[in-house]
């Protein structure tokens, strides 16, 4: 069951005055057809830095996808549910399924194991995951975080209850 979020965004009037625009359930959610239990829902996104505060339109009214604008960023809440609900899957029409068919590391048997031209901070804000590396791997609980940085990575939820982060993406020059 994917974790419902509530979206509040601000922004200005006609005078100019702070205002609440939208609140309600974030829409912007996308289940993975292909991976049982994984849910992204996006939550705003930016396309320029400086970023542009104009206007009122829902910044994600758009497919969802695996990275941001190269100068942009997407606000993500992850759902992964336990490895074992979810291994085997197809992870490559997965991964397509979010304009990234690009991020598999083609050298490897984890058939989640991704690379993406971002800086990405994710934040653990229920349950347990491990971030796997090249050179090994770490437990992550809630409240800690992770600050990946274009690496080849793969998650895993080996417990029995699923593992919620938020995300930052951030556009980043690739690492060679």
């Amino acid at each position: 069951m994917v974790w419902k979020i509530r979206r509040v965004v601000t922004g200005h009037d006609a005078q100019n005055r702070s205002t609440f625009i939208m609140d309600g359930l974030a829409p912007n959610i996308k289940e993975m057809e292909s991976m049982p239990g994984v849910a992204l829902t996006d939550l705003w996104e930016t396309a320029t830095a400086p970023a542009d505060n104009t206007g009122r339109a829902d910044a994600v009214t758009r497919p969802v996808r695996l990275e941001p604008p190269s100068v942009g960023s997407i606000l993500r809440i992850v759902e992964f549910p336990p490895d074992q609900q979810w291994k085997g899957a197809d992870a490559a029409k997965a991964f397509a399924s979010i304009g990234a068919g690009h991020a598999p590391d083609a050298h490897s048997d984890d058939p989640m194991r991704h690379k993406t031209s971002t800086v990405d901070y994710i934040i653990v804000m229920k349950g347990k995951i491990y971030a796997i590396l090249d050179t090994g791997e770490t437990l992550l609980k809630t409240s800690d975080v992770l600050v990946q940085r274009g690496t080849v990575h793969s998650w895993s939820v080996r417990g029995t209850e699923p593992c919620v982060v938020a995300a930052i993406l951030v556009g980043a020059v690739p690492h060679p």
